[in-house]
């Protein structure tokens, strides 16, 4: 016997509030139609120009959600139209698929795609998106997203490999992100497992104690305090630019990876935490507050209290300066110091899991090397002696 209980299409528009992007339910007027750019966020009716609209149903037991643009009223007919394609089809009858008029184009679902997650992601995620998304469209010659089918995104990782040159792991980045753009627009199970490109995990690489020794030695006293910082909290360098002095507590020696929506950042994953810093590092703070700018909340700001983004350019300087190899040294190795070297000293996973602010364990137990010690290696000699 047939179901026909009745199928409910609802209409929602992501937009960003005070906790993050959210789906939030239109705001209808009177007679029930769409109000544009009004959504209701914690029972109150406000207005988001931002954002993208979405359909969202259930589907054998799993909720749906497919995107369909900026437009109020041209989202409010595509869940009208949803909903009765449903319910037509739960109850037995063949549907006719969407007529020219109806399909979305790649093109203007990825423009689209991409004005929302500049509005709810950081630049450097923005920019990835837009090159991930450019090389599709370059390799696929198809004009519509319903058109999209298996071999096209096989041929996608064929020209990202032998025309553009991609590495394996950037293969796989640039296809994962066209794969999250196909999801948003409720495009799915396209590819099996073995489909997706395959890349070797690399091992982190991490600074030698003698390395670090002589690139500190060609530092300056800010400069020395700088990567110190770096290396002694594991913080992202994002997360270093946009720390506050309130982020820091001298006396507990701690430092805070804090959400600033006055600068419009916010952590990754939404996640902040706490990291306890040496007595060291400490001392060298206490000296650059006493002599900072006091109208100014950023620990390592530029002249005009903006954050400083030549942490890089400056690390490369100085490793030339100590004449070592600039190619060996960057801002991310930093933190994977600090993961190796927490982990050697006895530190559990589950505490340095949180001190980086890993969303999983298997990020963290990435930095789970052998140790390279004087002390391993004297124990290896008497075991073979």
């Amino acid at each position: 016997m047939a179901n026909t209980q009745s199928k409910e299409v609802n209409l929602t528009k992501r937009v960003q509030t005070s906790k993050g992007p959210r789906y939030c339910p239109v705001g209808l007027s009177a007679n029930g139609r769409v109000k544009p750019d009004l959504v209701v966020v914690n029972g109150q009716q406000e207005r988001h120009p931002e954002g993208a609209y979405y359909l969202e149903w259930r589907e054998n037991g799993r909720r749906v959600r497919l995107s369909v643009g900026k437009d109020a009223a041209d989202a409010s007919a595509r869940r009208a139209r949803k909903e009765a394609e449903l319910n037509a089809v739960n109850n037995g009858a063949a549907i006719m698929p969407e007529g020219k008029d109806g399909h979305r184009s790649i093109a203007a679902s990825v423009e689209d795609y991409l004005d929302e997650t500049k509005l709810t992601k950081k630049p450097k995620t923005l920019a990835a998106y837009s090159t991930a998304l450019a090389y599709f469209v370059e390799s696929c010659h198809k004009l519509n997203l319903e058109d999209i089918d298996r071999r096209d995104l096989l041929k996608f990782h064929a020209f990202l490999r032998d025309d553009k040159e991609q590495a394996p792991r950037s293969c796989w980045n640039k296809f994962a992100n066209v794969m999250s753009f196909l999801k948003v627009n409720g495009i799915r199970g396209l590819v099996g497992k073995n489909d997706w490109p395959r890349f070797v995990e690399e091992e982190p690489e991490v600074y030698e104690k003698e390395e670090l020794g002589k690139l500190l030695a060609a530092c300056d006293a800010n400069e020395r305090l700088w990567y110190e910082f770096f290396l002694m909290t594991g913080m992202r360098e994002q997360e270093v630019t946009h720390t506050y002095w309130t982020d820091v507590n001298l006396t507990s020696h701690t430092v805070r990876v804090s959400h600033k929506p006055d600068r419009g950042w916010m952590p990754k994953a939404y996640k902040e935490r706490e990291i306890p810093i040496p007595a060291k590092l400490v001392k060298s703070l206490k000296a650059l507050k006493a002599k900072s700018d006091k109208t100014c909340n950023l620990v390592f700001p530029t002249a005009g209290c903006n954050p400083k983004l030549d942490f890089l350019d400056c690390l490369k300087a100085v490793a030339e300066r100590a004449k070592l190899d600039k190619e060996n040294f960057w801002l991310h190795k930093f933190r994977a110091t600090f993961a190796t070297w927490s982990l050697w000293a006895g530190v559990d996973l589950r505490t340095v899991q949180q001190w980086l602010g890993h969303s999983d364990m298997e990020s963290t137990m990435r930095y789970l090397k052998p140790s390279r010690s004087e002390q391993v290696r004297e124990k290896v000699n008497e075991i073979f002696a």
